[in-house]
């Protein structure tokens, strides 16, 4: 685990309130504009979905449609487990080591939420399984779902600058040695850096209304900080997140303690 010293000031517990209460009229301040943020979310204008996507699923073939399973909302993470991995992104797992906590929660509030990615549905449920999970998990891989919502790139977009991510253009693919942070996770998949990153993590919001699916909302990249679980509570923490380099693994990858 690769971790940095710091050092820290020390006071006494008047200081620390202090400090504490001036804190907090910061952390009102952004749970306020966090709440505003949500509002302009929900008001954003909805984009019919016409394509007629089919994934593989446990319970067989099934629509984009079906993927809301009775619910009227769905949310889709887009996993990033692209038809050459192993194994599953860490960074990815490390997100969706939550998912079963509060899935069933989200069910029954008229929200579904399942996972979606490019890799054979064999290989998904394998994992799936290595991994302990419950949640929905369903394999695009014979359809355009994740490249048509940013969350695929195919090699030529990589290698000819063509990949707009995050709502902007990336600078065309360059080589990165084994010891960077993306080789180091792409080879916890079992795959390479090119590879690893033509697949790409994201949300994606749809709503279903007499019988029509419509695309509200999606993010990628720091967009999903505040999914990451791990995060929230790290930031938490007196050290924060304290990294200098990848630390986080499989959560079955970890040495035990």
């Amino acid at each position: 685990m690769t971790t940095q010293t710091i050092t820290h000031m020390t006071g006494t517990r008047d200081e620390w309130l202090a400090a504490r209460l001036d804190l907090l009229e910061a952390e009102k301040e952004l749970t306020r504009r966090s709440d505003e943020l949500a509002q302009r979310r929900q008001a954003l204008p909805w984009v019919r979905v016409d394509k007629d996507y089919r994934f593989d699923t446990d319970e067989g073939s099934a629509s984009l449609a079906d993927l809301f399973r009775g619910r009227s909302q769905l949310l889709v993470y887009h996993f990033m487990f692209g038809p050459d991995y192993t194994a599953g992104c860490p960074s990815c797992s490390s997100i969706a080591d939550g998912f079963d906590g509060f899935a069933v929660h989200l069910a029954n509030h008229d929200v579904m939420l399942s996972a979606v990615s490019r890799a054979p549905l064999a290989k998904l449920q394998a994992f799936k399984s290595r991994m302990g999970w419950s949640f929905p998990w369903a394999s695009a891989h014979q359809t355009d779902f994740n490249a048509d919502f940013n969350a695929y790139f195919t090699e030529q977009q990589q290698r000819g600058g063509g990949i707009e991510y995050n709502y902007r253009r990336e600078r065309q693919w360059q080589t990165m040695g084994s010891d960077a942070p993306v080789a180091q996770i792409a080879a916890q998949t079992g795959t390479e850096p090119a590879a690893y990153t033509r697949e790409r993590p994201g949300v994606s919001a749809f709503a279903l209304e007499d019988g029509v699916v419509y695309h509200t909302y999606s993010t990628y990249a720091r967009g999903l900080d505040n999914l990451w679980g791990m995060y929230q509570w790290l930031d938490r923490a007196p050290l924060g997140r304290n990294e200098t380099g990848i630390w986080w693994r499989h959560h079955d990858r970890y040495d035990a303690r």
